[in-house]
């Protein structure tokens, strides 16, 4: 019988968390088993977190035990039982799992390139979650880009819609683009694609002072500013707001500078999920949670199957690569280390140019 280990956190409060172990069950027909060896963590996991009730990220992946849940991660995963004729053991997928050791999977829909979980339980959630690339079928496959696939894909795929989406809608007219929490890496991959589009508009990034001095180096954005600093953003353009903070404080005060010119807030994130609740300056009549989901969905009616993985595929590799001069990746491996870089992510003390890729 194998056993597995999962962390469980706090719904009401996902800094804390324990770590619990059980044995996996027999595989029905069709199940298979698949060990999970390593996922990173950024505060991408810290968003599922807050959001997992307001978007269902708690149902990916349910447990018993009331009060808890497990946050959800993108990792690699090896089939280590199989009762699946498609799935082999020793088969390498990519895709998104539970802060889990092992996960017990109902593969459906079964191409060359990848499969969908069709466990019941995930029948009506968001498609993008449920498919899993098998790793050996990609024509491409370098494994020294594990990590940063695990770091930076979906980080990057949700840049890549964001700026197609704002791409798709003339930008809302304004000649100015605000991107607040600057340093997060979803807001430097939005700013790689807006930094290579000569159409776009000018890009202010805004940060805390202590990486104003990085986020400067990276040479992305037009104008790096601090949160101190926003009265310095020109109020007088029309601006669009790519808000990766959530921080309702900050959000107030700079929708009140700009008034008339603020023409659309894509909220993205909550990095400063402490902060989230919305002062009354907030102009909630422009402004939108941002779900990347149902933007590949749109896409996918419009491009046809499989555009846009193969366009989000060629912006995530490239950025990736041009990432390797700034960002570094600690990798490490036990529950001590699971538990060490959630607490480091969740308490929002990994550096901006640092990420976790963790293993139990």
């Amino acid at each position: 019988m194998t056993t597995t280990s999962q962390f469980l956190v706090q719904k009401d409060n996902i800094r804390e968390g324990r770590i619990d172990t059980r044995e996996v069950p027999p595989l029905g027909d069709g199940a298979v088993l698949a060990r999970i060896d390593h996922f990173a963590l950024t505060a991408n996991n810290v968003t599922y977190g807050v959001m997992g009730d307001r978007i269902g990220y708690w149902k990916f992946f349910p447990v018993e035990s009331e009060g808890e849940g497990v946050i959800p991660v993108w990792g690699f995963a090896e089939i280590v039982e199989s009762a699946h004729p498609e799935v082999p053991v020793g088969e390498r997928i990519y895709g998104f799992f539970p802060m889990a050791s092992h996960l017990v999977m109902q593969p459906a829909k079964v191409s060359e390139g990848r499969f969908v979980d069709g466990a019941q339980h995930r029948a009506g959630l968001p498609p993008v979650y449920n498919s899993y690339t098998r790793v050996g079928a990609e024509p491409d496959y370098d494994g020294d880009l594990d990590d940063a696939h695990m770091v930076l894909f979906p980080l990057y795929a949700t840049s890549f819609c964001i700026y197609d989406f704002m791409q798709d809608h003339d930008w809302y007219g304004a000649s100015q683009v605000v991107v607040l929490s600057a340093s997060s890496k979803t807001a430097i991959g939005c700013a790689y694609a807006i930094a290579a589009d000569a159409s776009a508009p000018r890009s202010v990034g805004v940060t805390s002072p202590r990486n104003v001095a990085s986020v400067e180096k990276l040479g992305l954005y037009d104008e790096v500013l601090t949160y101190d600093s926003l009265d310095d953003i020109d109020a007088s353009i029309p601006t669009v707001i790519i808000d990766m903070s959530g921080d309702g404080g900050v959000l107030g005060r700079l929708h009140d500078h700009l008034g008339d010119s603020m023409k659309y807030t894509s909220n993205v994130g909550v990095t400063h999920y402490d902060a989230n609740t919305m002062p009354p300056g907030f102009i909630r009549e422009r402004s939108e949670m941002f779900f990347a989901p149902g933007h590949i969905q749109k896409r996918h009616k419009e491009w046809g199957p499989g555009v846009f993985e193969k366009r989000a595929h060629d912006f995530w590799k490239d950025t990736a690569l041009k990432s390797r001069d700034w960002l570094t990746i600690h990798r490490e491996q036990g529950d001590g280390a699971v538990k060490q870089a959630w607490s480091a992510v969740a308490m929002g003390k990994t550096p901006a140019d640092e990420a976790w890729v963790v293993g139990f």
